[in-house]
């Protein structure tokens, strides 16, 4: 767990001791901290003694027998002066004993007795997994130079680090808290006389996912242009010669041979470079982190903290070349591995302790100055590479396999209670409009009866039917002449014929190939329309549709116990195929599945829970309609093309031949699949919708054309569990919002193309569960990841 101690020393210094001293303690997970307060008393002597350490360094490094390579970035500062009475001989025992007796005095200081009950109180409220960041607030500049991390409380958690910070600072904008994929680095290497800043480019370039921009000894104008590029920075490196003057030094670097520059008089460009910045992947980019691999830092920190600069790091004194490159290394890429940036700085100083035989004191050089109101710096890419990699073996199968799996169980539960009824059968829509075009039927002629054939008919002849007598007899003679195979009327005719046209009423008695229409009652809301009292009842068929809450036909009734007044168990479709089928021999049976079959094509019920379907009424022999995707289901043709003699035989003979209205006062006209693809809304005549089912059973059985069918309910789960696990696999391979959501439009892209594929050859799979499936788990991995990191 993240904890924050701030330490704010108040007013004070080392002379007079700091009489007010505030320790605020925050969780990440806990809104307001925990306070105390306490004081600390003078300790003049460390001021003496830090001042003892600082010449006996900086003599020691200037000793000509020892390390050659000490004297690279080493320079004596011109604000320490050192005389013979001060230091009469180094020795590196004598140095060794200054460095105990100031490590021991730091610890007797912050033991005494008002600020020991502070310390105490701090540690029962952490852990000693914690990781804790410890920032130091104060203003004094020797308070600023005490080397914090020797402090006994950091050995006591080893996932603490320290920090330096000013008292006043501002809440910035947008919390720095993560760097974006490739992170921008503007590497200024500065007056490199006697020292070897090649090194640091090198260590620089082969830091992976980042793009480095170097500008080598540049002139101020330069670098002041680059500050303000318009992509932005996140990293700002110096390298180079720095120096700090006086007790309340103002730190200088050294950009070229002959220029030096203060932190202020870059104030504008480093504020636009702090300013947050639009990328091209819609992330915004902006100044994070200033490392200053050159000596005596700490005069930069005040000026710095004035601009807000989320984190940065300073060298406490002069630095040796080698070390300044080891620190380099070992740092970029611990923290490029994905540690947290306080965890990755401790890690690299503590590494140099390994090179302290030749370099006294290197670990104590490298100190962080922070912005408190900033969250901890991470690196954002190779964060989430390091936890793909650590996830790859250990928990992203079996954690993707979890969530799939409970996404799966969730879907169904849902679906099965139809709530995702309503968009299964729209996306069912979708994909229907979407198949390719498919040529008419040409085993089919509609004759349609348009409002002008309706308006021909003189009204005491037809009263308020479509078709009279007269007209009707006239068009089945014409067309019985043209041999069809069977002729069906999707005309309602509950009364007699008239006494006068007998040859009309001898005809409908007797004729094979003609099939009238009934409606079957449906209780108290319709009380059903009766057959042609002379058409026999093995030559009716009832005209019922199949209609969804929607109002839309996606079914279609095949057969039905029958029901007054329409006492016939097959529909309109069904008798008309059936006479046409046995022209070919092939003759209507049912098997032991119960399910009616021509030859060899199998009409499958459609059960209670079939496809997108939930608890739907299958009453009688029902299958899913696949619409003909043409704009023509087949050859139409007026009634007065007919009596016109506009008709030529061949449209006709051994052809279905279907009659209907299709004049919009009769209100024969239904909704479809290919409708809510149409604006405005169109509906289809009831006659053309019978064609498509007839053409369906004609298609089915002569051509082979695929009737919709069904995966099982176990091969559904398993489909949408597949996908569920797509879904997975994107957001763990892809890390940035922008890939993840790209990759995932895409996925379902395909998805929906091969949902549609299937469609085409006949199988309706789950689309809107499986598009389910892929945003829930790739979203809740998402999170799962997150909550790892």
């Amino acid at each position: 767990m993240s904890k924050l101690v701030v330490l704010n020393l108040g007013q004070g210094d080392l002379k007079t001791g700091f009489p007010v001293v505030t320790v605020q303690l925050w969780d990440e997970n806990v809104a307001l901290p925990t306070q105390f307060t306490g004081s600390l008393p003078p300790a003049p002597q460390l001021a003496k003694l830090y001042r003892s350490w600082q010449l006996l360094y900086y003599l020691l490094y200037e000793t000509p027998y020892q390390h050659p390579s000490w004297q690279k970035r080493m320079e004596i500062e011109e604000n320490i002066e050192i005389e013979k009475e001060d230091v009469t001989n180094v020795s590196s025992i004598e140095f060794n004993n200054l460095c105990n007796e100031l490590q021991n005095s730091i610890n007797i200081w912050l033991k005494s007795k008002y600020f020991r009950s502070i310390d105490q109180k701090i540690r029962t409220k952490l852990a000693s997994t914690d990781d804790i960041r410890v920032i130091i607030q104060t203003e004094c500049e020797q308070v600023r130079r005490i080397p914090w991390h020797l402090w006994d409380f950091l050995d006591d958690y080893q996932s603490s680090e320290v920090c330096l910070s000013t008292q006043d600072f501002d809440r910035v904008k947008v919390l720095h808290k993560t760097l974006i994929n490739k992170v921008r680095i503007l590497a200024i290497l500065g007056n490199s006389k006697g020292i070897d800043i090649n090194k640091d480019r090198v260590i620089l370039e082969e830091l992976p996912g980042s793009e480095v921009v170097f500008l080598v000894e540049p002139k101020r104008q330069e670098l002041d242009r680059w500050l303000w590029d318009k992509s932005g920075w996140d990293i700002l490196f110096f390298a180079g010669h720095s120096s700090s003057r006086g007790e309340s030094a103002t730190g200088r670097i050294y950009i070229n041979p002959t220029d030096s520059l203060t932190i202020s008089q870059l104030k504008n460009s480093l504020k636009a470079a702090i300013t947050p910045r639009g990328t091209r992947y819609g992330k915004t980019r902006s100044l994070s982190l200033a490392i200053f691999n050159s000596c005596d830092g700490l005069g930069l920190v005040p000026q710095l903290a004035s601009l807000d600069i989320p984190q940065v790091i300073v060298m406490r004194e002069g630095i040796p070349d080698l070390i300044a490159h080891e620190f380099l290394k070992h740092f970029l890429s611990t923290f490029a591995d994905g540690e947290c940036f306080y965890l990755a700085v401790r890690q690299a100083r503590e590494k140099l302790q390994g090179l302290e035989n030749n370099f006294p004191c290197a670990s104590w050089l490298p100190v962080i100055c922070q912005n408190p109101s900033e969250a901890p710096l991470v690196w954002t890419k190779n964060i989430s590479e390091q936890t793909r990699q650590r996830l790859k073996f250990r928990r992203v199968v079996p954690l993707i396999g979890k969530i799939s799996i409970i996404v799966t169980i969730l879907i169904i539960v849902i679906r099965s209670l139809s709530l995702l009824q309503p968009y299964e059968l729209s996306a069912f829509d979708s994909l229907m409009r979407l198949r390719p075009e498919e040529a008419p039927d040409n085993r089919i002629l509609i004759v349609t009866i348009t409002n002008t054939d309706v308006q021909s008919q003189p009204v005491r002849e037809r009263g308020s039917a479509s078709l009279s007598d007269k007209t009707l007899a006239q068009l089945l003679a014409k067309l019985l002449q043209m041999q069809p195979r069977v002729i069906g009327l999707d005309i309602y005719r509950e009364n007699a014929v008239k006494s006068e046209f007998a040859d009309l009423a001898k005809t409908l008695q007797q004729n094979d190939k003609f099939i009238a229409i009934c409606k079957i009652s449906e209780e108290s809301k319709d009380a059903g329309v009766s057959p042609p009292p002379e058409v026999p009842t093995h030559r009716l068929g009832f005209s019922d549709a199949v209609i969804d809450s929607d109002n839309i036909i996606r079914r279609q009734l095949l057969a039905l116990s029958p029901i007054s007044p329409c006492n016939t168990d097959k529909s309109l479709s069904f008798q008309l195929a059936t006479i046409y089928l046995a022209s070919e021999n092939i003759h209507p049976t049912l098997n032991q599945e119960k399910n009616l079959q021509f030859g060899n094509t199998v009409f499958q019920n459609l059960e209670e829970n079939s496809g997108g379907y939930h608890g739907v009424d299958n009453l009688g022999h029902q299958v899913m309609l696949n619409w003909r995707s043409s704009d023509l289901v087949a050859k139409q043709v007026t009634l007065a093309d007919v009596l016109n003699n506009q008709l030529a035989s061949e449209l006709v003979k051994n052809r279905v031949v279907l009659i209907g209205t299709v004049a919009e006062s009769f209100q024969d006209y239904w909704s479809t699949p290919y409708s809510a693809g149409k604006f405005p809304h169109e509906e289809m005549p009831g006659v053309v919708v019978q064609a498509h089912m007839v053409s369906q059973i004609l298609s089915a059985t002569l051509d082979n054309r695929p009737l919709i069918w069904f995966l099982s309910k176990w091969s559904e789960a398993l489909w949408i569990w597949c996908w569920a696990i797509v879904g997975g696999v994107i957001s763990w391979h892809f890390q940035s919002t922008l890939g993840f959501r790209i990759a995932g439009g895409i996925t379902i892209i395909i998805l929906s193309g091969v949902c549609l594929g299937l469609l085409i050859q006949g199988a309706w799979v789950p689309l809107v569960p499986s598009v389910l499936a892929i945003i829930a788990s790739s979203t809740l991995l998402r999170i799962a990841i997150e909550s790892i990191k």
